[in-house]
């Protein structure tokens, strides 16, 4: 599986994610990390001065943070942030986690059956596709903390091609300028090869993957298997690589959902173990989504999204990759110069089982 990642350090301040306005979780959390990392009192201050809130910062969160280390100028600015919020809504409670399944898990003859059929599916996806163009859109995010404060650092929209079995990528606009140069020449974190590869080479026999029945899940309104994976890292031909210059073929692990119906695969999640501490990224994984989408009066399952993450130290990087308008393959398709409003969330939110 050759998908060359990069990750490109940028530097970014604090302050320009300080004018954002702060949940009272993010606040909190931004405290107790600067605790445990040593900051200063008067430099923790003097960030929470210049911050302002999106909804009310509420007693007994200062308590918790005066427990947690925070100095005598840290709860000073905190008290000042709960009286310039306290005309603000209170932070939502947190959802309820999902209620256990009561659905039984299939019996091991049906998922060793069901695990056959998707192998099959997999290992032939990419040659029972059409020749088709899309518009493919990538948001890049960065966050310096390591608090998943995340920073947009641009928007890519370019035209994939797929032909004869084969990827092709034109950019076409950087944050809504219309651009010439090819994709290589972008620099940061960048993914391609979501058509097949990936899951290609999980359910291809010679890597040899380890799986087992996780659990159900609904997916997109859809009954979904859920079979957790792991992958050796002496099979493994999923790559890494930093900068161009360096490159590591871990081991991975991760998640596949398979629509209970049509025994087609909705989800695959990835993530790289057992990296070597001398490699500069520590973290690394991806969750590709795949919709039925129409293309030439024919129904086909297609990707959606691909969310990479990357980690280095304490700067994170994220890639939200979107595929969209799909329409058949012609030579002289018109490329249409608009970047489509991102997906509704709920299209990708994983919901308990239903009976």
């Amino acid at each position: 599986m050759r998908r060359p990642v990069a990750l490109f350090v940028l530097v970014l301040g604090l302050q320009a994610w300080a004018q954002t306005k702060l949940t009272e979780e993010q606040l909190a959390g931004f405290v107790r990390s600067s605790i445990q990392l040593g900051h200063q009192d008067k430099k923790i201050a003097e960030f929470l001065r210049k911050s302002t809130l999106a909804e009310r910062l509420q007693e007994r969160t200062i308590v918790e943070l005066e427990a947690a280390g925070a100095g005598p100028k840290t709860v000073e600015a905190l008290r000042a942030l709960q009286e310039a919020s306290k005309q603000l809504p209170a932070a939502s409670p947190p959802p309820p986690p999902p209620a256990p399944s009561a659905i039984p898990p299939p019996p091991a003859a049906e998922w060793k059956r069901v695990l056959a059929e998707v192998s099959e599916y997999a290992r032939n996806y990419t040659r029972r596709l059409p020749d088709f163009i899309c518009t493919q859109v990538t948001r890049r995010y960065v966050d310096p903390t390591g608090m998943e404060f995340w920073q947009r650092q641009d928007v890519v929209t370019a035209r994939l091609s797929y032909f004869d079995q084969k990827e092709e990528y034109k950019m076409i606009l950087v944050n809504g300028v219309m651009t010439d140069r090819p994709m290589d020449a972008l620099g940061g974190a960048t993914s391609t090869g979501e058509f097949g590869s990936m899951m290609k080479e999980i359910f291809d026999p010679e890597t040899q993957a380890d799986f087992r029945f996780e659990r159900w899940a609904t997916l997109r309104g859809k009954r979904a298997y859920v079979f957790s994976y792991r992958v050796a890292q002496s099979r493994s031909k999923w790559s890494i690589d930093y900068q161009r210059s360096v490159q590591i073929t871990p081991a991975y692990r991760g998640l596949v959902y398979v629509d209970r119906d049509t025994l087609m695969v909705m989800r695959i999640t990835l993530e790289a173990e057992d990296i070597p501490p001398s490699f500069p990224i520590q973290q690394a994984s991806s969750v590709l989504d795949y919709d039925y989408v129409t293309i030439s009066d024919h129904e086909y399952m297609v990707p959606l999204k691909a969310v990479m993450r990357l980690r280095q130290g304490k700067l994170l990087a994220k890639n939200e990759v979107e595929f969209r308008m799909y329409r058949k393959f012609a030579a002289e398709a018109t490329i249409t110069f608009d970047t489509p409003e991102p997906l509704p969330e709920e299209k990708t939110t994983e919901q308990p089982p239903k009976p």
